[in-house]
């Protein structure tokens, strides 16, 4: 289930789900700890009317749900006709407090007054925790339940809108000694006024409404987090005049995030509606997987952790770099610096960056080993190191602040750039093996190829502007040769395409002729061959013959026969969101606008009605696929858009 609201501060980071229900808690780091992370731990909110329950995810409510396309607030309206009640809920995260709000409006529909009550549950498994050993605990001072373990604390409360304190609560175990949560205690109406409980524990707390006929109340809920009680108990504690305390952070909030947007508002006011919209939004949830120590993180989407190991939580600093580029060309400078200083920390002594790392800036998972029969390789994607160091140079290209480039040089260019030109096949002169980008495959790719390519002439330039020209010429020699070696190792005259890539092992070369996107798209936006020329062309008729579906004028798969989340044998391969914006870019480099335009509207045609864009589309139906939002995918949309204005002006 995708998140369709997210709210953050790059401290804090909350995921709403189309319930309507808070379902991924992250805090200190955006996509690291994550304290409400799969199907149980969904902040359940129900409402008891004329002795009946009913909560938002039990389908009996039509749920419409929409972002602001200038800040981070979600809004969320769910009408149940049958109760003859609305929730409308306005959801936040203060940016200068680890506080998230939701101002929820109440409303009876019928024609006589009643009594509306409203329940508000949370779970969590403070710290990712499977050791039942939070504690849960109501505090009578303070009008509030306390979650806690260790250095990690919530402090939850709520009023109505004449101060009224929530009037009953529980406090119990999930998911373990046969417990399902205290959301069941509220069955009845009533809740049993717990105190304390450890191990996996949950709490519910109630609000009682007396609401006249077509009229409304309000409720005004609050999470303050901290990494103490006495820090969450601060914040909590600032809500005494709670009507004025929410609209204060709610107008300080929107005011934050418009100021933040400006850059990107001057280059969205010259674009038509929809895309406007999806532009600012993009950039938005850009935003909102930064976190303040300065990682990017794919997608805080934990859904499919219902069904896999693991999920996209972590900085890839492929993803991470190409997330950063429109914002690079948008002028904002604050989150590549602090992205750049984050990953110069994470470099290894040998000039490589690994797989992917968490947001706290230790080593992420992997699948990735160190042994490939006789070879022994470091268990990376080459082109990860070769991407961060060709974003620094845009970035400096933007910038032109000299004092950056001596505080980068030395630390992160240099064991970079020599790393790349080291990491080379005698024989081939091409790079050696390493993982491809869609972490599958142990090899030399065309993908990987176009980028360490370009990031040695791009670090070669950086070294003469340094005024170091030994590195400088070490550089570019070892970049020259690689086009006219790629030609002759990576294009199939056979099949007239770009190959996926190649594995020299033993004496012998091995070839891998799968029609891969990322080859297409990596030899022509980097430069490797001219994107006039026989091999991007003729790999971009293969690509539209082979990886398109039946029937389809857009939408592209990875590869031919890819089976990520495939969703049946019967069904053709999923296209992706980022490999058919990679077309567009194409179609608009070779000032092809409306074939540009035409994909650019299939793919907002299938966005989310918040904006979002997942990683991958149904190849049948058009719905999204896998995590939503993958930040990557906003990304290549908002460059996209930044391509089309520089080819064509709106209105």
């Amino acid at each position: 289930m995708a998140r369709p609201v997210i709210v953050s501060n790059g401290t804090l980071h909350v995921g709403i789900n189309n319930y309507g229900l808070v379902h991924d808690v992250y805090f200190p780091h955006v996509g690291f700890e994550n304290h409400s992370a799969g199907k149980q731990l969904r902040h359940k909110v129900g409402v008891w009317v004329d002795n009946q329950l009913s909560w938002l995810d039990d389908d009996t409510w039509d749920i419409y749900i929409r972002t602001s396309e200038t800040s981070l607030v979600g809004y969320i309206r769910a009408k149940n006709e049958k109760l003859k009640v609305v929730l409308e809920f306005e959801d936040f995260i203060d940016t200068d407090d680890t506080v998230f709000v939701r101002n929820i409006h109440v409303v009876n529909l019928a024609d006589y007054e009643r009594e509306i009550r409203l329940f508000m549950h949370q779970a969590f498994a403070i710290g990712d925790s499977r050791g039942n050993t939070d504690t849960a605990q109501y505090l009578p001072d303070s009008n509030a339940i306390l979650h806690y373990r260790g250095h990690r604390a919530f402090i939850i409360s709520a009023k109505d809108s004449d101060g009224n304190y929530f009037d009953q609560r529980s406090i119990g175990l999930f998911g373990i000694e046969d417990r399902e949560g205290t959301f069941r205690d509220a069955e009845d109406g009533e809740l049993q006024n717990g105190i304390v409980e450890h191990g996996r524990v949950d709490s519910t707390l109630r609000l009682k409404l007396s609401i006249a006929a077509h009229s409304s109340d309000r409720v005004y809920y609050w999470v303050a987090v901290g990494r103490s009680i006495r820090e969450a108990l601060n914040i909590h504690k600032t809500f005494t005049d709670h009507k004025q305390e929410v609209k204060q952070r709610y107008e300080r909030t929107v005011s934050s995030w418009r100021h933040w947007l400006v850059p990107a508002e001057k280059v969205a006011k010259r674009l038509p509606a929809t895309e406007r919209s999806l532009f600012l939004k993009s950039i938005l949830y850009i935003k909102s997987h930064i976190d303040n120590g300065g990682a990017i993180i794919a997608s805080t989407d934990t859904a499919m952790l219902n069904y896999s190991r693991d999920a996209y939580g972590y900085c890839w600093p492929r993803d991470a770099a190409l997330v950063l580029w429109p914002l690079i060309r948008l002028g904002y400078t604050e989150e590549p610096l602090k992205y750049f200083e984050f990953l110069q920390k994470l470099l290894h002594p040998a000039g490589y960056v690994m797989h992917k790392y968490r947001a706290d800036g230790a080593l992420g998972s992997s699948w990735h080993p160190y042994e490939h029969g006789s070879i022994h390789a470091p268990p990376i994607q080459e082109d990860e190191t070769a991407i961060s160091l060709f974003m620094y140079a845009q970035f400096y290209n933007t910038s032109k602040e000299q004092a950056d480039l001596d505080r980068f040089y030395e630390p992160f260019v240099k064991p970079m750039a020599d790393f790349m030109s080291e990491y080379f096949d005698d024989v081939t002169h091409l790079p050696l093996p390493s993982y491809d980008l869609w972490e599958e495959k142990f090899m030399t790719t065309t993908y990987t190829v176009s980028t360490v390519h370009i990031a040695l002439l791009a670090a070669s330039d950086l070294a003469e502007a340094k005024g170091e020209n030994a590195d400088a010429v070490r550089w570019r020699g070892a970049a020259e040769g690689m086009r006219e070696a790629a030609r002759k190792y990576l294009y199939s005259n056979e099949k007239q395409y770009l190959r996926k890539g190649y594995l020299r092992q033993d004496g012998e070369t091995v070839y891998d002729d799968t029609l891969d996107s990322s080859s297409f798209y990596g030899a022509f936006i980097f430069g490797l061959f001219d994107s006039n020329g026989i091999e991007v062309v003729s790999t971009l008729k293969a690509m539209q013959s082979k990886l398109r579906i039946n029937g389809t004028e857009a939408g592209l798969q990875r590869y031919e026969n890819d089976q990520y989340r495939k969703q049946s044998a019967d069904t053709p391969s999923n296209p992706w969101v980022i490999t058919s914006l990679w077309e567009a870019q194409y179609y608009l480099e070779r000032n092809d606008t409306s074939r540009a335009d035409m994909i650019l509207r299939w793919v907002a045609d299938r966005a989310e009605s918040t904006g979002m864009f997942s990683e991958q589309i149904h190849p049948i139906t058009g719905e999204q696929l896998s995590v939503s939002p993958l930040v990557w995918s906003h990304a290549e949309y908002a460059a996209t858009i930044l391509d089309y204005m520089s080819e064509h002006s709106y209105g």
